[in-house]
């Protein structure tokens, strides 16, 4: 097994990161959140999600967060989270998105109380989705949620896992994230999904969307390298945590992630500095201590900046 060359983060702190928080973040402090992650080198950034806004309140400014902050910058994409054809149109109106992600998950009680249906009907709701983004000319992201364990079945299989990503690689998904939602897997669980996914779907078109609940999320990150992924998930201080999954803590953290391929020396093109700049920069509107242990610990003197 050898380890990628470069890794591609899709930074996710904007949206899955406080969708969670009680405190009402400023739609202005969201846009200068972005902002800070694109200048730390961020080049893909999940801004928001354009769900119903009773749902998922922390983010019913999505549509004002989007023409606040205008276009991308070249070389970088925002990307936002569309439930339904509703959610793409939101997206589509807003502007400033050039890639639109549906989520499903492999355990169907999990997807039932997230979404209020079973997989079969979620996949079925995303082909007008499928159909519009590529129309638009978006790129389509599939989010696969308790991949490996689900806070009401337990322990999720492989199979069923297979079976969601390749439906969801049938749908037309440029890229597809299997998440370890509430952040219980270990690495012989990683190993597992990817075993059964990979001989199947090339490793270029998965992602890994990891949770730190239980101080697992570096570690399986590992794992994931080990087998040839390269593209992660990730969350600017450790924010993070899902409002439909209980005991779900923060995503794996970007400073985190890349004190672990600096470590190692994969290429990624984020500075380390300046996404602890990024976190400082939030931590204050979420009114709690951020959770990453990179950004917690003090710089190093010989630390790749």
């Amino acid at each position: 097994m050898r380890f990628p060359p470069r890794v591609h983060m899709t930074e996710v702190g904007p949206r899955d990161g406080l969708q969670n928080e009680g405190r009402r973040v400023p739609t202005e402090a969201k846009a200068a959140f972005v902002r800070a992650l694109v200048a730390a080198g961020h080049t893909e950034i999940e801004v928001t999600s354009f769900v119903r806004p009773d749902r998922i309140p922390q983010l019913a400014d999505a549509a004002e967060l989007c023409a606040l902050l205008g276009p991308a910058p070249d070389g970088v994409r925002y990307t936002a989270l569309v439930p339904n054809r509703r959610g793409l149109d939101r997206a589509l109106e807003a502007g400033n998105i050039s890639k639109v992600a549906v989520f499903t998950a492999a355990s169907e009680t999990f997807n039932r109380r997230n979404v209020n249906a079973s997989i079969a009907k979620s996949l079925e709701r995303f082909e007008p989705v499928a159909e519009g983004a590529k129309a638009a000319g978006l790129a389509l992201r599939g989010y696969v949620s308790t991949a490996m364990v689900c806070p009401y079945e337990g322990a999720v299989a492989p199979e069923k896992v297979l079976e969601v990503v390749k439906a969801l690689h049938a749908l037309g998904c440029d890229d597809i994230s299997i998440g370890d939602t509430i952040g219980a897997a270990t690495p012989a669980d990683v190993a597992a999904v990817l075993d059964a996914v990979l001989p199947e779907v090339d490793a270029d078109r998965i992602a890994l969307h990891l949770h730190d609940t239980r101080g697992m999320a570096a570690v399986n990150a590992h794992e994931g390298l080990l087998r040839g992924i390269a593209s992660y998930d990730v969350s600017a201080g450790g924010l993070g945590g899902c409002p439909f999954a209980p005991g779900a803590a923060g995503n794996l953290a970007s400073e985190d992630l890349v004190y672990l391929l600096d470590g190692l020396g994969i290429e990624h093109g984020v500075s380390l500095t300046k996404l602890r700049a990024a976190s400082a920069l939030i931590e204050p509107h979420v009114g709690h201590d951020l959770a990453s242990r990179v950004y917690r610990a003090p710089p190093l003197p010989d630390e790749r900046p």
